[in-house]
């Protein structure tokens, strides 16, 4: 495919040595008391939200970045006040070993290239924030959460989410359940998309389709809002546009089977605007809807409760709490096992799908 070699190509462009712009009369501002965090891929979520929260945290602060696209850095040093020597690509990024303006390294390439950089990051002893979904495989997430280990440095899973307060409220009732026992989940989330742009999102090999894009919320929040792991999955597949989705799903439905007699149900679809969380329980019902949005995620509760607890930057408050836990050395809020867990799931949904059995996961 075109995207793929170009791709390919960009990542292969040798930039170390050169100074882009000439060099800056910086005088840094950085205050040790924040973390420097370093963006690995300037696409679109680097771009439109993850700089731009930086901005707003408390206790991290972008101070660099890796690109294989020349053409991004000088609108990236003027936006952000970054100098040459935090500039990086794909091959000399090991050379952030010996930068001591950068603390963490943030990865945000495309899905089926996370483990490469992420092992790669965590070689050079800085710690590590994987965006999610955390890897196409189990065997990559696992050898992330090695090479982490390896390093003795952190890593965390970019699931913004379980960071967010409504969410939390869900995830406290999970254990305190307020309306009794689980019946029911369900989580849906989709987008009504007449025309997909040919991006690395539709490109199987690159670790594109809605399952692993926005499927792994549908499925982290099965998981938290039940607070167990699933026995087993079936999975489904559908596709309305053949010629569209020649690599991906356009659909994807999945039902589990959990412990007490649970029953959840998720899909994501390209094919409808749907972004629903609904646990239903033997004395009431609650739910997110939107459950999944950069802004005004809230809910209800059949009693009344309303879920619309406001904060101005999910991204932001997601990369304050992983500052934090590195600044205490505390545990991390979304370990990479709990990134490991969604993308066994994955695979067993898409196993199911392919050969249409029940796939046991305990």
């Amino acid at each position: 495919m075109q995207k793929r070699r170009t791709f390919i190509k960009k990542t292969g462009i040798l930039l170390g040595g050169i100074s882009i712009l000439p060099q800056f009369a910086f005088k840094s501002n950085f205050q040790k008391k924040k973390l420097g965090v370093a963006l690995v891929g300037l696409g679109g979520y680097s771009s439109s939200q993850l700089a731009p929260a930086l901005q707003l945290t408390e206790y991290c602060e972008l101070r660099g970045i890796v690109t294989g696209s020349p053409e991004k850095i000088p609108v990236w040093q003027q936006k952000y006040g970054i100098p040459d020597k935090n500039v990086y690509n794909y091959q000399n990024m090991d050379d952030i070993a010996n930068n001591p303006d950068i603390d963490v390294i943030y990865i945000v390439v495309p899905t089926g290239l996370h483990s490469k950089y992420a092992i790669k990051a965590a070689n050079t002893g800085k710690h590590v924030w994987c965006e999610k979904p955390m890897a196409k495989t189990a065997e990559e997430c696992q050898a992330i959460m090695d090479a982490c280990a390896k390093n003795k440095v952190k890593l965390s899973i970019g699931y913004r989410m379980q960071h967010e307060p409504n969410t939390q409220k869900i995830i406290d009732w999970s254990t305190s359940k307020p309306f009794g026992a689980m019946n029911t989940v369900r989580a849906d989330i989709g987008f009504n998309t007449p025309n997909p742009q040919d991006t690395w999102r539709m490109d199987a090999e690159l670790g594109g389709g809605l399952i692993y894009d926005v499927g792994v919320y549908a499925i982290n929040g099965i998981r938290y809002t039940t607070g167990s792991e699933p026995l087993s999955v079936t999975g489904r597949i559908e596709n309305t546009r053949p010629e569209v989705f020649k690599e991906v799903a356009e659909t994807t439905i999945f039902n589990f089977e959990f412990p007490d007699g649970i029953k959840a149900s998720g899909k994501t679809t390209a094919a409808e605007s749907i972004n629903i969380l609904r646990a239903d329980c033997e004395n009431g019902w609650y739910q997110l809807t939107p459950f999944q949005a950069y802004n005004g995620v809230q809910g209800k509760a059949s009693d009344g409760t309303l879920l619309d607890t406001y904060i101005k930057n999910q991204q932001a408050r997601q990369m304050d709490d992983d500052a934090l836990a590195i600044i205490e050395d505390t545990s991390v809020m979304v370990p990479g096992e709990e990134g490991m867990k969604d993308i066994v799931i994955v695979q067993a949904i898409n196993d199911s799908a392919k050969t249409g059995k029940t796939i046991k996961l305990s």
